[in-house]
């Protein structure tokens, strides 16, 4: 009997332990919802492990492994037109150094110079932003205050802490859950499947457009010691997420798309971004 009620004892306070975490999970992230400035339109990612890469799939998401994060906030929305329409009106389509922010020569531009000005193209002001390098996602992350997420931020944000497949879950995807079954390059209006948000409400995290990721394309375990976030204009580079033409293989929160330097260099319509910021909480 008294062996019966410490354990019942240890259970209460372990569900106990857990409501507030939760709480406190669910506090930070009203926090985020309601203020403003660089956090805005940003959810919050919880500390804690979360399970990196799968057995089952191809040799570059082997193995499966735990890995570490402290907590982080990211995009809820992939960066839109409109909003680095902003960033390059203010920046310029070229870089300090000559880096190609813009492909301005691409037909599938969708951030255009009209009037003297950089506006994004009518009718696609939602709509993922395209034909930007590497090197303009990230430095439109550090215009906002912000900075590109690892692939170790982007997998967490995609798939939470259950090992899931997809940010929906495990079951295959379907037409309600992303923007699939287009051709590559062909996007919508960002945010318009809810059904097919990661665990932390998330969007987009499959289909649409790959996503630059910060990190160097190198095997797993994940280290982030090694230098695979420290990459240089040499460096093979990681998209995430796939985009509108990839098949279920290539949807995966696991799927690891190698971007070589030379296409890292320049612009796509089928690579997007979204950008996160370092997190620290007071609860």
């Amino acid at each position: 009997m008294a062996t019966n009620l410490r354990k019942l004892t240890v259970f209460t306070i372990l569900l106990m332990d857990l409501a507030v975490i939760a709480a406190r999970e669910i506090r930070a992230a009203a926090v985020v919802e309601t203020q403003g400035g660089k956090f805005a339109g940003m959810v919050i990612i919880p500390a804690g492990e979360f399970t990196m890469g799968r057995d089952s799939g191809p040799k570059d998401e082997t193995p499966a492994h735990k890995f570490f994060l402290p907590a982080f906030y990211i995009d809820r929305n992939l960066v839109t037109a409109r909003e680095y329409a902003k960033f390059i009106q203010e920046k310029g389509p070229t870089g300090p150094k000559g880096e190609l922010y813009l492909d301005v020569a691409d037909p599938d531009v969708l951030v255009q110079n009209r009037g003297g000005k950089w506006l994004p193209k009518e009718g696609f002001e939602n709509h993922p932003a395209g034909e930007m390098s590497r090197y303009g996602a990230a430095a439109y992350c550090a215009w906002a205050g912000k900075r590109l997420p690892s692939e170790a931020e982007w997998e967490k944000a995609a798939r939470g802490t259950d090992g899931r497949l997809y940010p929906w879950g495990n079951d295959m995807p379907r037409p309600d859950l992303a923007f699939i079954g287009g051709i590559r390059g062909q996007t919508v209006p960002v945010g318009q499947f809810p059904k097919g948000a990661s665990p932390y409400g998330v969007f987009d995290m499959a289909g649409q457009v790959w996503e630059w990721t910060r990190s160097i394309y190198k095997p797993y375990p994940y280290n982030p010691k090694d230098g695979r976030e420290e990459p240089a204009s040499t460096d093979t580079v990681v998209a995430r997420g796939g985009n509108s033409s990839s098949g279920p293989e290539g949807l995966t929160s696991t799927s690891r798309e190698a971007v070589d330097a030379g296409r890292a260099a320049g612009g796509h319509a089928y690579i997007g971004f979204r950008c996160v910021s370092d997190a620290q909480l007071v609860l």
